[in-house]
């Protein structure tokens, strides 16, 4: 573009040297919502989403995301992302901010976002197919519904949507296919909306975009929308470029409507707008169209400024260069290209080439531009000529780059004389600067000068608030005359400072001259300063001072020098303050004036001195001269911090009465451990009962640094066992010899309750030592001593010192109140001490159930006196209780006196049979066994019994236990008294015994125990002799079992003695044990029980006894085990058994198997009058599987009567002529109605077959022509007799088809013959190949192929084949290969293809029938040429007409195709009703029916044929039928 272009084009960026390819490069996948950000949506194996910052273009942000869009934020790192949730039409928005990498926000519409856009930096526009929203991306609020769509923009694309700065006014644009007047131009639409209105206005426009503007009298901008539209109407295309003011203010200059052409070049016809851009900077307006071409307006006249073409490539994106007043263009190659205002040229292209001189300064002014500098000039000396100050002042005011704003023009004003009652030209020019903007110094002077002339200060003032005036030192001294506030104000402005620093100055505020120093970097004379400030005002002195030590750089002025400015004056306070705030960071180089101001307070304040050293911020000043000065102050304890040598530290110390003690204790904390107890010990010595208390106080705080025993030995060596005391007080140690030291130190110091707490509470104290230490103390209160005792185990020690020394009430507190559990051990030492007994069963009964009485009598019983709880124990029976030890004492008490024991032991429940049993044992072993057998204490009760020989009481209760485990143990081979049990047992115990349970136990453990003799033993005494038990079941069972084991020869004797046994156990028994079936059917016969039968009968069958076994099922009326009997039965083919054995069956059962198998075994049997019987009556047999399984076994009789029965005709059918019953099976098969039925039950082919197999050609067809005159002859017998000429009879064959040719099965002919001819035309082909090979010399090379083709009998073939059987001496291939296959004669050949057939070499078969000779040349020749008339007919659809006419006419066979004429004449005549009612008439009953072309006879019926109308002949009808209904051709 050229130079001196009022607009430049410069490729910012081109999106591929950035790694964008281009398929991304479009509409949907690049945004640039501001001229800060571009970013790209790349999609494919892998989603990115690539961001690129205009300020450092070539460093992209290349990101993994997956999304439908991407928006960044006009202004900020914020991205905003929209994708479709999958399987449903909504889309998912969210906004990510990408420095935080955290997410902002996210919403789901319910609605598919068709557009979105930043309309500004925090609200996203979204727009659906019906509606457009506002989601703000700031708090948590979803998008807010703002309108909806107007009609117009339906079925559009929408392109853009904008709103105006305030948010009030919002347009949205689509395009959409042109008018069918034009359709390749695109029509655009718009919808302009008025939030406050809330109305909607639809507009034809391609592009649109907001602007303000202020109107000439207008305080206020106006918001414009600017539009641009291409339309047709009428044929006549017209392109608009509109400006129109929105919402007019009332009572205001208004905005006149402008509009402008837009001119299209006639290669850009269907050009239509995309973007439009308004430049605030300039005012100007950018239309820009997909084809690249830009159009620039003025904005406030419409007015066209340039046009030029600004990309090859359309452009598909657009957004405003705000800060340079152009704008940024992307096209489809990738570039980015920036427009910008050509500064230096448009306002001399306006004026050159445009020759518009007021567009030039309007555009000069409004933008600050050059190039018009002459013209504003001379219009400005026009006007002022004119007498038109105000113009010339307005045009003064906005000349460019101020040329007007001089003092000449000020002189200028000035010099116009001042009309009476009107503004002076001067003010005029300087109100209209004034609302321009600001003044420049000159101007701002003079204006200033006048007002102070008119003394309107007021108006300065404003002037500066609005910034209005410049302001300059020269203004500030004017300004100073009349007000010194406002001249410092303009003296700051105008940096003035040695003016500022005076100001301040004079106004006392000192510290803002510092302040004011370091903003503007002026260095004034400090010390003067201070000086200064100093004879006015001290405190302000120190302020001063302080600002100046905080100073960047550090303070100006020395400390020292500050200090002694202060002093100088005797302003020691003032000095201190100082001092304290500088010296704040405690620096080692300020330890002089740490040590100054110390001293000058130790001297003048103490107390100030004091308030310094316990704030603790000096620690560099010299501490032995401090040390000294607090001394003489009468500071001791900050003497003592300071002091570092002990006899210092003790002359001071001493002075206890001066010092906080609080403060002294901790001074102690800082000592030495041998320099804090020397420092104690003084003071002890100095005043024992005055300083005690601090002693004490420092000893506990620091008891860790001096260390405890250290500060015991200290009171200790004073004998302060009050200070001991209140020293160890507070330790909770585990030293045993500490807490002694402290129960001694209380004890001594009269802290009896303190010894009491600690002897109950401690647990580290030496319990032997303390109790002695007590017991010598002979402390008045023994309640220390019984602690320790109590607690440490010394009760009966604590018992004797109180009964010595009559402290019996202690005693009894004890036991009753501290622990009544230690009573029993009080007793036994009061007994040891001889103490009274009436005490003692006081004392007892004092607690009564609270004592413990296990421990009670065992302490009682070691010394003999168990009598003496006789009155004790009985009051707590009384009671009730049920305590075990109490009763236990009873017993034994009860025991010694013999008082009725037996008594007691049976029918107390409450003692313990063990203890009282062991008491009983040296007392009377028989009521120890009393005791044990109550508590069944097995273990006691067997070793009592043995160990005393009682075998006859511990037989009896092993008997009533009935314990297996007990039994287990008696009866363990081990036991030595085994034998003299089992005899007791035996002997007495059982027979004794009317329980069948503890029979049932003794008899399990017996056998559990392996004993099977003495078992026997034990059950004939129980069950042969007359007992309780001889009729026993399961003794007789047991019994019996038992002797099997054992004795097997008794068996048979206990069964012929009992009566009452199991008889399914017994013939168990001689099945299992005994195996002789005869015994057990003779016992089955004498028991007759259906369960012995039953086991008899399952015993037969699996020795194999069928027969035997089903008469015992029989008898044992058992049907359970019938699947078994049945698979036996017909493995011994007992079918006459098996009849009876299901007969029962079904009385019993209704099986499906059981009757399936009856009518079976009567098939077997022939009982063929049963079987009709049976399956008239209700069963349940699957007649379908019977009768199939009938058949299959050829049971043809009895599968009849099924097959009959259930209807099965096609079954039925077939059995019947198994039966050769045809007459039957055709009505069978007629009733069944099948084909595969009529196959079954026809042998037509089968009879040929059988013919041709055996060569008797002849004989075969003299039947086949015989058969033709039968009333029944059908289709299948006039086909195959076709089938048979044409093998071994052609010359009949013509005259065959010419006969019976409405009943032959056409295509079954047509493949037999063809199969005959064409497989004979290969035999040629074989000898040249191979006397190739012979020449060549490797004939052996295809011997395989030979082998395999020898079939054929081709002689060079055979010759070849013979020739090398010959040479390898291979005699049985050799006899192989000579076979007659090679004979002359046809007939021979066909004999031995029919060989090759039966021995399913059908390859070979096949290749000895064939010929080389083509169908063609078959059909052509000879007798064959009968078969043309056939072909032709029946193969109409696969010959052309054309060459059979052709062919026809050539061989001189024209005659051959007349009968197709006739043959279609005479088939339209005929219905497909009367085609089937032919067959149906033929069919004979012997035969199935054949199948019909088209009726599923398994040939398909071909599509049918070109129309033939054109040579001559009629169409041929489909399928070569005659149609259906007949009519002429």
């Amino acid at each position: 573009m050229a130079a001196n272009a009022p607009i430049t084009m410069k490729e910012a960026l081109t999106l591929g040297s950035v790694g964008i390819n281009s398929q991304f490069i479009t509409f949907t996948h690049v945004t640039m919502e501001s001229d800060k950000y571009i970013c790209i949506r790349e999609t494919g194996p892998q989603n990115s989403v690539v961001i690129i910052d205009m300020s450092m273009p070539m460093q992209p942000l290349r990101r993994p995301i997956t999304a439908d869009s991407a928006l960044m934020n006009p202004n900020s790192r914020i991205l905003a992302l929209k994708a479709q949730v999958p399987g449903t039409t909504q889309d998912h928005l969210q906004v990510f901010n990408i420095e935080t990498k955290t997410k902002m926000k996210s919403y789901q519409m319910t609605q598919q976002v068709v557009f979105w856009k930043w309309i500004t930096t925090k609200t996203i526009g979204i727009v659906t197919q019906t509606s457009v929203y506002h989601w703000s991306v700031e708090g948590d609020n979803e998008p807010v519904k703002m309108f909806d769509r107007t009609a117009n923009l339906a079925n559009n694309q929408i392109i853009n949507y904008r709103c105006d700065p305030n948010e009030k006014w919002l347009v949205l644009i689509g395009i959409a296919p042109g008018s069918s007047e034009r359709p390749q131009l695109v029509k655009g639409n718009m919808q302009l909306f008025s939030v406050d209105q809330q109305r909607s206005q639809a507009l034809e426009a391609h592009a649109a975009s907001f602007a303000t503007f202020r109107v000439a009298g207008n305080d206020k901008d106006s918001i414009l929308i600017c539009f641009a539209s291409k339309s047709i109407n009428a044929g006549q295309v017209t392109s608009k470029m509109h400006v129109i003011e929105l919402g007019a203010q009332p009572g205001k200059p208004s905005f006149t409507k402008k509009q402008a052409d837009l001119f299209f070049p006639p290669d850009f016809a269907d050009d239509f707008p995309v973007s439009m851009q308004i430049s605030n900077k300039y005012g100007l307006v950018y239309v820009i169209t997909k084809l690249g071409l830009l159009f620039v307006y003025d904005l406030e006249t419409a007015t066209a400024v340039y046009r030029n073409r600004i990309s090859p490539d359309p452009i598909f994106l657009t957004t405003e260069a705000s800060s340079v007043g152009g704008f940024y263009a992307i096209n489809r190659r990738g570039q980015v290209l920036l427009a910008t205002v050509n500064e230096a040229a448009i306002v001399p292209f306006v004026s050159g080439q445009l020759n518009n001189l007021e567009l030039a300064v309007n555009l000069a002014k409004r933008g600050n531009l050059p190039g018009a500098e002459e013209l504003v000039v001379q219009r400005f000396q026009e006007l002022f000529a004119q007498t038109k100050y105000k113009e010339a002042a307005e045009l003064a005011a906005e000349s460019p780059q101020g040329i007007l704003r001089t003092p000449d023009t000020v002189a200028k004003f000035q010099s116009v004389p001042v009309q009476a009652g009107q503004t002076p030209p001067l003010l005029q020019y300087f109100g209209t600067l004034l609302t321009r903007g600001k003044l420049n110094a000159f101007e701002s002077l003079e204006l200033s000068r006048l007002v102070v002339n008119q003394n309107k200060k007021n108006l300065l003032e404003n002037w500066l608030a609005e910034d209005k005036l410049e302001c300059t030192e020269e203004l500030g001294d004017l300004v100073k005359t009349v007000d010194n506030e406002l001249a410092l104000k303009i003296y700051i402005k105008a940096r003035a400072t040695p003016k500022v620093v005076a100001a301040f100055a004079e106004r006392r505020e000192f510290d803002k001259i510092l302040i004011y120093s370091k903003q503007v970097g002026y260095t004034p004379d400090y010390m003067f300063l201070l000086q200064t400030i100093l004879r006015a005002d001290a405190q302000g002195a120190v302020n001063f001072a302080l600002m100046m030590s905080q100073m960047e750089g550090g303070c100006p002025v020395d400390y020292n020098t500050i200090t002694d400015l202060f002093l100088q004056r005797n302003l020691i306070r003032e000095a201190t303050a100082f001092l304290l705030d500088v010296l704040k960071p405690d620096l080692p180089e300020h330890g002089y004036l740490q040590t100054k101001v110390l001293e000058i307070n130790l001297v003048t304040f103490p107390n100030v001195a004091e308030a310094i050293l316990a704030n603790g911020m000096f620690s560099h000043y010299d501490r032995p001269r401090i040390a000294q000065l607090c001394e003489k102050a009468g500071l001791f304890i900050r003497a003592l911090q300071h002091y570092t040598e002990l006899p210092d530290i003790k002359r001071v110390i001493v002075n206890t009465h001066a010092i906080d003690p609080q403060a002294l204790v901790e001074f102690f904390g800082t000592l030495s451990q041998e320099w804090a107890l020397e420092c104690m010990k003084d003071l002890l010595m100095v005043n024992l009962r005055g300083n005690l208390q601090i002693i004490v106080q420092a000893a506990k705080e620091y008891s860790e640094q001096l260390g405890i025993d250290a500060c015991i030995k200290l009171f200790e060596q004073f004998k302060s066992y009050e200070g001991l005391y209140f020293f160890l007080v507070h330790f909770e140690l585990e030293d045993p010899d500490i807490h002694f030291k402290y129960i001694e130190a209380a004890a001594k110091t009269g802290q009896i309750k303190e010894v009491e707490r600690v002897t109950r509470e401690s647990n580290f104290y030496d319990a032997e030592k303390t109790k002695n230490f007590l017991m010598e103390a002979k402390l008045p209160d023994a309640r220390p001593l019984i602690n320790v005792c109590d607690r440490f185990g010394f009760v009966p020690d604590l018992t004797h010192y109180l009964y010595t020394n009559n402290m019996l009430r202690y005693i009894e507190g004890y036991v009753q109140k501290v622990n009544p559990g230690n009573a029993p051990l009080v007793v036994g030492q009061l007994l040891d001490d001889e103490c009274p007994e009436d005490f003692i069963k006081g004392l007892i009964l004092s607690v009564r159930s609270l004592l413990p009485v296990e421990p009670l009598v065992e302490e009682c019983e070691k010394r003999n006196r168990l009598r003496l709880l006789t009155q004790f124990l009985e009051h707590l029976v009384s009671e009730g209780s049920q305590d075990v030890h109490v009763h236990n004492a009873m017993g034994k008490i009860i025991i010694d006196s013999n008082n009725n024991p037996e008594h007691f032991l049976t029918t107390n429940p409450y003692y313990d049979s063990r203890v009282v049993g062991k008491y009983c044992e040296k007392r009377d072993p028989t009521l120890a066994v009393v005791a044990y057998r109550r508590g069944q204490c097995d273990d006691e009760l067997v070793n009592v019994t043995n160990k005393n020989s009682l075998f006859k009481l511990q037989a009896r209760y092993v008997v009533e236990r009935m314990d297996a485990d007990l039994w287990e143990k008696v009866l363990n081979p081990e036991n030595e008294y085994r034998r003299q049990l089992i005899d007791q047992v035996v002997s007495t115990a059982l027979p004794e015994s009317n329980s069948p349970d503890q029979v049932s136990a003794a008899v399990k453990a017996f056998m559990t125990a392996d004993l099977p003799h003495e078992l026997i033993e034990l059950l004939e005494k129980i069950v042969l002799q007359n007992s309780a038990f001889s009729g026993n079941f399961n003794l007789q069972n047991l019994l019996i079992l038992t002797a099997i084991k054992a004795d097997p020869s008794r068996v048979m004797d206990y069964i012929n003695r009992l009566d009452n046994f199991d008889g399914p156990a017994a013939v168990n028994v001689l099945l299992d044990n005994l195996r002789t079936i005869d015994r057990a059917v003779e016992f089955a016969f004498r028991v007759e029980e259906d369960a012995v039968w039953s086991q008899v009968a399952k015993a037969q069958l699996r020795e194999g006894l069928v027969s035997d076994a089903i008469e015992s099922f029989i008898r044992a009326d058992d049907a359970t085990h019938f699947l078994e009997v049945i698979k036996a039965a017909e493995d011994e083919n007992v079918y006459h058994d098996l009849v009876r054995y299901l007969l029962m069956v079904r009385q019993k059962t209704k099986e499906p198997k059981v009757d399936s198998e009856l009518i079976y075994a009567y098939a077997k049997i022939d009982r063929l009058g049963e079987i009709e019987e049976f399956i008239l009556m209700p069963n349940v047999a699957n007649l379908p599987n019977v009768g199939d399984r009938l058949f299959d076994e050829a049971l043809y009789e009895a599968a009849k009567i099924i097959f009959a029965f259930i209807s099965n005709w096609a079954k039925l059918a077939v059995t019947l002529v198994k039966l050769k019953q045809f007459q039957g099976a055709v009505d069978a098969a007629r009733k069944a109605n099948s084909s595969k039925t009529w196959k079954e039950v026809d042998d037509l082919e089968e009879v040929s077959e059988y013919y041709q197999n055996r060569g008797c050609f002849n004989e075969l067809i003299s039947l086949m022509e015989s058969g033709l005159g039968l009333e029944r002859a059908h289709m299948g017998i006039f086909t195959e007799l076709g089938v048979l000429y044409a093998r071994y009879r052609p010359e009949k064959l013509m005259e065959h088809i010419k006969l019976f040719s409405t009943r032959l099965n056409i295509p079954k002919l047509i493949r037999a013959y063809i199969m005959r001819k064409v497989c004979m035309s290969l035999y040629n082909l074989m000898p040249a190949v191979l006397i190739s090979f012979s020449e060549a010399g490797h004939i052996r090379l295809v011997k395989p192929y030979m082998v395999s083709v020898q079939s054929n009998n081709v002689s060079a073939v055979n010759e070849a084949l013979n020739e090398i059987y010959v040479e390898e001496e291979d005699y049985d291939r050799l006899r192989e290969s000579i076979d007659i296959e090679k004979h002359e004669l046809l007939e021979m050949r066909r004999v031995a293809a029919y060989i090759y057939k039966k021995a399913g070499r059908w390859k070979q078969s096949i290749a000895l029938s064939k010929k080389r000779q083509s169908l063609q040349g078959l059909f052509l020749q000879g007798e064959e040429r009968v078969f043309c008339h056939l072909a032709s007919f029946v193969c109409y659809d696969i010959i052309r007409p054309d060459v059979a006419l052709e062919l026809a006419w050539m061989n001189n066979m024209i005659d051959l195709l007349s009968p197709i004429s006739y043959r279609l004449k005479r088939w339209r005549e005929k219905d497909v009703i009367a085609q089937q009612n032919m067959y149906a008439q033929l069919l004979p009953l012997a035969l199935p029916a054949p199948p019909m072309p088209g009726m599923g006879g398994g040939f398909a019926p071909p599509p049918p044929p070109p129309s033939m109308g054109g040579m001559g002949m009629p169409p041929m009808p489909p399928f070569g039928m005659p149609p259906m209904g007949g009519g002429s051709y």
